[in-house]
């Protein structure tokens, strides 16, 4: 005689297929908010301050001595190129004016790919 399943391993079943398919939500939210703490730091004149010298996401009051962060994906198609950019510049421009936000620790490591994050989705 064939066995029919309980109720509590359907409600298992029925349960456990729900996380499944609402994990990829819970990881698009937090992927969200990591990019939006990324912008904060970013804009922040305490911290990134890129809109310092960068025109950058309708930012206000944006200055003009490094080129406007958009299209970042297509200059940088290598995710890992544009963090060594921001963190420490001078490996591919040693007589850059940007500061090295990784290096000289003025953004933590967290901060420092939050910002990469934000920056490398325009």
């Amino acid at each position: 005689m064939k066995r029919i399943p309980g109720r509590s391993f359907v409600a298992a079943m029925v349960l456990a297929l729900l996380g499944i398919a609402c994990a990829p939500l819970t990881l698009a939210a937090e992927a969200t908010a990591w990019v939006k703490e990324g912008k904060a730091i970013a804009f922040d004149r305490r911290k990134g301050n890129c809109l310092a010298c960068h025109p950058m996401d309708n930012g206000e009051s944006p200055g003009n001595i490094g080129p406007p962060l958009l299209a970042m994906k297509a200059r940088y198609p290598d995710r890992a190129k544009l963090k060594i950019q921001i963190g420490d510049p001078e490996i591919f421009n040693p007589d850059t004016s940007m500061p090295p936000f990784g290096k000289h620790h003025i953004l933590s490591p967290e901060e420092l790919e939050k910002v990469v994050d934000y920056v490398w989705g325009l």
